[in-house]
């Protein structure tokens, strides 16, 4: 059976506190600890979906893109269909404001977390080793 490809992008967002990088985690509608993300809409480029679904799924909209971070994928069923998933992620930078889990997606919980924290809470490999990436990159940007 032949995958069907589907595109989507995500953020990750650091805030800098006198302690250090946080980074902003959300808890899915499947109870699963992430980072926003989702697919694209119409001609958005990754970058601005990944903005869009930091805005809809966690409220945070003032964001500065620091960099593109890693492009992960990963394979699972929907209604019987084999998926192919690529999704592109991105560091942004929220200055200020606090997310709100948008509960018509799912979102029912959003929260800032130091590295080791959400290192330990996300559930997927691929998205930890996104969040590796981003945390070498944070150091600078909070520096």
């Amino acid at each position: 059976m032949q995958a069907r490809i589907e595109t989507s992008a995500g953020g990750v967002v650091v805030r800098c506190t006198p302690q250090g990088p946080t980074f902003l985690v959300i808890l899915d509608s499947y109870k699963n600890w992430g980072f926003p993300k989702g697919h694209l809409d119409g001609d958005e480029t990754p970058e601005q979906a990944a903005r869009r679904e930091v805005a809809e799924e966690a409220g945070l909209a003032d964001l500065v893109m620091h960099k593109e971070l890693a492009v992960i994928d990963w394979f699972f069923r929907f209604r019987g269909r084999l998926i192919h998933k690529y999704c592109h992620f991105f560091l942004f930078e929220s200055e200020e404001g606090d997310p709100v889990p948008e509960l018509g997606e799912g979102i029912t919980e959003c929260r800032w977390v130091g590295y080791e924290d959400a290192l330990s809470t996300i559930r997927y490999e691929n998205a930890r080793n996104v969040l590796r990436e981003a945390e070498e990159a944070a150091h600078i940007i909070c520096s």
